[in-house]
Parts: structure tokens; C-alpha cells; sequence
């Protein structure tokens, strides 16, 4: 298993670690900060700088098949770090933080249209919900004022943790119908901006609403009977 070190601190822009396992498929490492794909939102890229100063350029990170253990994707050529060797684990932090606040942004939008979300994408500085709207007009200008009203509060955002029966016995904190929490370990990572939003997330925020910016709603697109389509842009 690989400490995922991007849950507690999704500021961590580098990380001392070991290297456990290195293949052309991925490198595994003790512990990273690197965010693997999965929920909506991209793996990041970034780079392991090995103890001789060179690196190897990471150009995603994802979950290997028993969904503990996160590999680190090297650029097609790369020369591997050694098994047992200490490396620093340094994430393309601009990116990061544009995956961060568009994140952040979803969860805001999901309180400003609370209707089913079927679908969803977490871009840079960009993203997408599909929401179950039904018969409900949806306006562009009205929806981005209400998202800005709230970004503009500034609210903290963090996390805390709540056990699987608890999150069983409250069904409606759960807003995506496409992606369930992970069960089965015993407890589920949530969410939560202050006075406006809880649900259970794995992915990374920013620490406050503000850090988000201004957010523009690009396109609403009709995508069945009562699906919506929500595209926003962050400026």
C-alpha cells in the first residue's frame, strides 16, 4: 500500500520517500503526494528526482489493480530510480493547483444545482457536472452568479472522516449517482465547505473558496430527456 500523503496535505508540493518497486508500468513508492486518477480527476504529472540529482519525468499517476498501491507512470525511455533508493516526489504544482480549485468549484456547483449528478470531469482550471435536472430551466448568467456568490465567501473548506455505517444511514450526502464512495475499509473521506456543502470525496481542494477565482459557466448542453450538462471555466 502506498501512503497517499496528497490526502493530508493536497499543498505538498514535494515529498521525501523510498522507492519500493520501479517498472516501465509505474513506480511505486513508500508514500506520495502525487494525486492518482480516479473520482473525475486526473492523475498528476510532475517528476521523482533520484539521489544523484537527475529525474524522471511522471507523466500520470494511477491506482494499480488491488486499488492501494499508486503508480507513478514514467515518460517512455526514463531511466528507473533502484528499489530501496531515497527519492524526492515533486508534483507540476501549477497544474495541481488548477485541477484544485476547478474541484472545489464542482462541489460549489453542485450546492448551487441540487439535483443527481450522473456524470462529471475535474480539468485544469475547467470541468464539467451532468446533473438529473428534470424539467428545471437552467440559466448561464444566473447559475455563474450564484457559483460566484459563494466562491466569494471564502469558506473554509477541509476534511474529517465518518464510518461506513454512518455514511449508509445518511444516503443523501452521497450527490453522484455515477461514482460511489469507496466502502470497506471501515471509514469515508468527506468533504465539507463550511456552511455550504458535505460529501464524500477522495480529490484535492484548496484550503479556502476564494482561492478559486471567478468562475464562468461556458455551456449547458442537453444530454437526455432530464440530463443536463454544465461546463464551467475558472478565470
Amino acid at each position: 500500500m502506498t501512503e497517499p500523503l496528497f490526502r493530508q496535505d493536497a499543498y505538498l508540493k514535494e515529498a521525501g520517500t523510498i522507492v519500493v518497486s520501479a517498472e516501465p508500468r509505474g513506480i511505486v513508492l513508500e508514500a506520495t503526494n502525487f494525486y492518482a486518477q480516479g473520482g473525475g480527476q486526473a492523475g498528476d504529472r510532475g517528476e521523482i528526482v533520484k539521489a544523484d540529482g537527475s529525474s524522471v519525468a511522471i507523466v500520470n499517476a494511477i491506482y494499480d489493480a488491488d486499488k492501494r498501491t499508486i503508480l507513478h507512470v514514467p515518460a517512455d525511455g526514463a531511466e528507473l530510480p533502484a528499489p530501496g533508493e531515497r527519492v524526492t516526489a515533486r508534483i507540476d504544482w501549477d497544474l495541481r493547483l488548477k485541477r484544485m480549485r476547478a474541484h472545489t468549484a464542482l462541489h460549489l456547483l453542485t450546492a448551487v444545482l441540487p439535483y443527481p449528478v450522473t456524470g462529471g470531469s475535474v480539468g485544469d482550471g475547467e470541468g464539467r457536472l451532468d446533473f438529473d435536472s428534470g424539467d428545471a430551466a437552467l440559466d448561464k448568467v444566473e447559475i455563474a452568479q450564484k457559483l460566484n456568490a459563494l466562491i466569494a465567501t471564502n469558506a473554509a473548506v477541509g476534511t474529517r472522516w465518518i464510518t461506513d455505517e454512518a455514511l449508509a444511514a445518511n444516503p443523501g450526502l452521497v450527490k453522484t449517482m455515477s461514482v460511489k464512495p469507496p466502502t470497506g475499509s471501515g471509514r469515508v473521506r468527506l468533504v465539507e465547505i463550511e456552511g455550504i456543502d458535505l460529501q464524500p470525496c477522495g480529490g484535492t481542494h484548496v484550503a479556502r473558496t476564494g482561492e478559486i477565482g471567478h468562475a464562468e459557466v461556458t455551456q449547458i448542453e442537453k444530454k437526455g430527456k432530464i440530463n443536463r450538462r454544465v461546463r464551467i471555466a475558472l478565470t
